[in-house]
């Protein structure tokens, strides 16, 4: 028997008079404000300027959608609604690895480009990806997708029971909710991240490492609790796949080369 429980939205859209705004593509909105804020003000304080960090998010923003969006059809898509169903992106279907990596990418190229300064604009903008995903993967909890198995704990999220059986429990109602347990986690990753930067123990540009091991473990457990129909090889889930490589490539990196160099601490 179900005490509590987290309800979910009736709509994934919300009304705003005669505005109707859909909540998925709202919250990644209100995510790159946040996480945009937070860069701004890191770089500021380093002695960049604020602007950087604009001139990087109007070109990382968009490619990092694109490549989340074809992590996402080459790895987990099946075509119900035609060709046009890989354009709905209001509909859910966004792959972090992908978006991640083209984001990243596109930044460092920008920064490339640009001759900024690459490490101290990574550490003062990586704190911010974890913060963009944590108020991103809320969109979940409007959409009722990609939960875990059934749970009958008190912060179990309830899912309608056509959305339940499509994920092979039609007798179930309340559901671990993954969205949340990520959610939460990336706060204290971005907590974490701010922390070790200020501790001043690695070696510049090395918290981007941090962030991957960091998400790359949660995501690997996740990916044990979900339910939601996805892509295998060898029988395990492809993002699980990812997160183990994501492990293995970032800790690494950062038991190798991650450290601050001594002479560099005494200065």
């Amino acid at each position: 028997m179900v005490l509590a429980s987290i309800p979910s939205p009736s709509s994934g859209v919300l009304e705003l008079g005669p505005i109707s705004l859909r909540a998925y593509g709202l919250m990644i909105a209100l995510g790159v404000i946040a996480a945009v804020t937070l860069s701004q003000r890191r770089w500021q304080r380093r002695g960049g300027d604020p602007e950087d960090i604009s001139t990087i998010a109007l070109w990382a923003v968009p490619a990092g959608l694109i490549g989340a969006r074809l992590y996402h059809v080459i790895t987990d898509w099946r075509f119900d609604e035609g060709w046009t169903e890989p354009f709905k992106i209001w509909h859910g279907g966004l792959g972090i690895p992908g978006g991640m990596a083209a984001g990243v990418l596109t930044a460092l190229w920008l920064i490339h480009r640009n001759g900024w300064d690459r490490p101290g604009l990574l550490d003062a903008v990586v704190p911010s990806l974890p913060l963009a995903q944590a108020i991103g993967r809320w969109g979940n909890w409007f959409n009722q997708e990609l939960f875990g198995g059934p749970s009958e704990l008190p912060w179990a999220v309830e899912i309608d029971r056509l959305r339940a059986a499509r994920a092979g429990f039609p007798n179930a109602t309340t559901f671990h909710p993954t969205f949340l347990y990520e959610s939460l986690w990336n706060l204290g990753l971005v907590v974490f991240l701010i922390w070790l930067d200020r501790t001043g123990k690695l070696r510049r540009g090395a918290l981007l490492a941090v962030y991957i091991l960091g998400y790359s473990v949660a995501r690997l457990w996740l990916e044990t609790l979900r339910v939601d129909p996805a892509t295998e090889v060898s029988g395990l889930r492809i993002n699980l796949l990812m997160s183990l490589l994501g492990i293995v490539l970032a800790g690494f990196w950062l038991v190798t080369r991650g450290r601050r160099p001594a002479e560099a601490s005494d200065h």
